[in-house]
Parts: C-alpha cells; structure tokens; sequence
C-alpha cells in the first residue's frame, strides 16, 4: 500500500575546487564567491535552454522575480530573448503602427 506522505529529498550539493589566489583575484570572501557561482550557474542554465525561471531560480537560491531582475543583469530576458532582440521587436511595432 502507498503512503499519502510527500518524500522531500534533500538538495544536492557540488564541491568546487579553486586555488586561493582566485578569491584574491576577485575580491571575494568564499560565501560571496560561493553564491555568486550558485547564480551563474543557474543564469547558464537558463540560458542555454535547459531551465525554466522557476527552476532556475530554485539553484539560484533566489526568488523567481529576483532571478528575472539577474536575468536583466547579465544582458538576458525571462522571456526567452535578449534585450537587444526586445528592443528591435518594439522598434518595428512602433514603426508599424505609424504606418497606418
């Protein structure tokens, strides 16, 4: 017979082994280096098609609308297109609605 009860796995972890001139190199303390990797990471994942936000946010470790403001921050959209793309797209509907 089956359980009602929802099994939680624990979340995974990965290990990164980095010399110590890195943290130098980058001005970092290990837990801000740590959470910035965490972001790009998930920001990679994202964009190259392999996460949605939601998910995406969840490796992160951040909320879905904070991860769409990273997005934005790193030059891509939660809308599957880049900014510069967005930017066109709206340029040639304003151009098309003139024309009318």
């Amino acid at each position: 017979m089956m359980s009602d009860t929802v099994t939680h796995l624990s979340p995974h972890q990965i290990t990164i082994e980095y010399p110590p001139e890195l943290l130098w190199a980058l001005q970092q303390e290990p837990e801000e280096f740590a959470a910035q990797a965490q972001i790009l990471l998930a920001v990679k994942l994202y964009e190259m098609g392999k996460l949605s936000t939601g998910l995406a946010a969840q490796v992160a470790g951040v909320p879905r609308s904070t991860f769409f403001y990273l997005l934005g921050e790193y030059g891509l959209s939660p809308f599957g297109q880049t900014a510069d793309e967005l930017e066109e797209d709206l340029a040639h509907a304003r151009a098309a609605s003139h024309r009318q």
